[in-house]
């Protein structure tokens, strides 16, 4: 069994509806439209929200609580066992050999301690978990956090 082979079958679907052909169609003429009207002008009907002039509800409820998502820095997260599994026999990944990669699409890199550390390995991010460094170190290997100004070391030769 395929999916094209699932109920309904396509003569059992509901068709789209073809307005302004014809009177005998039922939606000839003002093409379900009614008479006139705000609803029936081309471009018509009203913004969302709009409540007829009444105040609408979006306006009425009170605003609570803190918004700060115009400052908000989001990191993109990438496991250790995935990181590891990309470089298996490279002793330092820098933030360059991440990207070119394409292991993230963003520019702000954050490190979370999903999978073991079998080897000393030096990583570099802008964020790592408590339980990333701790694999990390204890394998003997080195953290380098950057701040999120910083831009990754580019190497121009």
């Amino acid at each position: 069994m395929r999916l094209n082979d699932l109920y309904p079958f396509p003569e059992e679907r509901k068709g789209r509806k073809r307005v302004g052909r014809g009177a005998g169609s039922g939606l000839g003429g003002t093409s379900g439209k009614g008479h006139k009207g705000q609803n029936a002008r081309s471009g018509g009907g009203v913004r969302p929200g709009f409540e007829g002039g009444q105040m609408p509800l979006q306006r009425r409820l009170p605003k609570r609580g803190f918004k700060n998502y115009l400052f908000k820095v989001t990191y993109e997260v990438i496991n250790l066992d995935r990181l590891l599994a990309a470089f298996p026999d490279q002793k330092e990944i820098t933030l360059e050999d991440i990207y070119s990669r394409g292991l993230v699409k963003s520019a702000l890199v954050k490190i979370l301690g999903e999978g073991e550390v079998t080897r000393p390995v030096s990583i570099e991010a802008f964020r790592f978990s408590q339980s990333a460094k701790d694999k990390i170190l204890a394998a003997g290997g080195e953290v380098k956090e950057l701040l999120a100004d910083e831009e990754p070391a580019t190497s121009e030769e």
